[in-house]
């Protein structure tokens, strides 16, 4: 089979090669899945460069969702069949075939599209254990950065339905009107001097009490500027590669907390996980998750896949193909 792999941790168009090999065997528990379709994450680029929070042995073969048929079954899998079509979190998924922990993939309806199913868990799910976790109740008013990505729309979409009110900074005034069209429509371009004002404007001046910072550098004293006294600063991604900077002032002034949330060791209990999970496979079913792919290429092209995932201003996720 063929698969993409890397030796040395470094840019990934440079660093990424694709190699055939032989096809693993499932183990107990788990499940050999032909692989579909794989997004390409940020996270995965940063593992890649060596930027993330642990640094896989090498070489490595990248890769953390996908959406694909069960191949064969390991020892003691019951809850899966041959044939079936799921989706979920594994390892390895950027190659014709990997091997995945049974229980953490879900069978997938046939109403549900490929593109949407190969990228349910980490964003999606990311969102909704993020949102179990902040302690904001009916009317509150948080905000996010970045709000234009995955994790911005779906902030909107998930913390409407339990009446929270999502404000959504963006750095570019057409993303504010991109976003509109998907029904988002309280966010602020900070590229004005005004910013804050209008901010003001959409809130009434009511208090911002949770701030979710996906930007690094001097994103996180941006959006704690607009917070209110005492709130909380929830760091959750670092898309500009830089350290997290906040002024010394909010913390100590203002009493502003800071804390991390990571999705692959989220404060959620296991239950609970599977129980979002199964809410997004049936808004998924239901069309009231749709979530796009803009281009998807093979797995001999992971490095120009890797560098058009890089590129500014796209629509949707770059992933690979089998």
């Amino acid at each position: 089979m063929k698969r993409a792999v890397y030796s040395q941790f470094g840019t990934p168009e440079t660093v990424l090669k694709f190699e055939e090999a032989d096809r693993p065997q499932p183990g107990e528990g788990q499940v050999l899945v032909k692989m579909v379709l794989s997004p390409i994450h940020n996270h995965d680029l940063m593992t890649i460069a060596g930027q993330y929070g642990f640094k896989p042995p090498l070489p490595a073969v990248p890769g953390t969702e996908a959406v694909g048929i069960v191949e064969a079954l390991g020892a003691g899998v019951t809850n899966l069949k041959v044939g079936q079509r799921v989706a979920g979190g594994a390892e390895q998924t950027w190659a014709e075939f990997y091997t995945a922990n049974a229980a953490r993939l879900v069978p997938v309806p046939d109403s549900v599209s490929d593109e949407t199913a190969c990228q349910l868990v980490a964003m999606p799910l990311s969102t909704k254990m993020l949102l179990d976790t902040l302690e904001v109740k009916d009317g509150d008013w948080i905000a996010i950065n970045a709000a234009n990505g995955a994790v911005g729309k779906l902030l909107a979409q998930y913390g409407a339905e339990k009446g929270v009110k999502v404000l959504g900074l963006v750095r570019r005034a057409a993303a504010v009107d991109e976003l509109a069209k998907t029904g988002f429509t309280t966010v602020v371009a900070t590229e004005g001097a005004d910013w804050r004002d209008k901010v003001r404007a959409i809130t009434g001046g009511a208090r911002i009490v949770r701030g979710i910072e996906s930007l690094g550098g001097d994103g996180a004293n941006e959006l704690s500027s607009i917070l209110a006294d005492g709130a909380q600063l929830v760091s959750f991604g670092a898309m500009t590669n830089t350290p997290l900077k906040i002024s010394a002032g909010e913390l100590l002034f203002r009493n502003i907390t800071v804390k991390g949330f990571w999705g692959a060791k989220p404060p959620v209990k296991p239950e609970r996980v599977g129980v979002l999970l199964g809410e997004l496979i049936k808004d998924a079913a239901e069309g009231k998750l749709v979530l796009d792919i803009e281009a998807a290429y093979t797995i001999d092209q992971v490095a120009e896949a890797a560098k058009a995932s890089g590129e500014p201003g796209r629509k949707g996720k770059i992933a690979i193909k089998a």
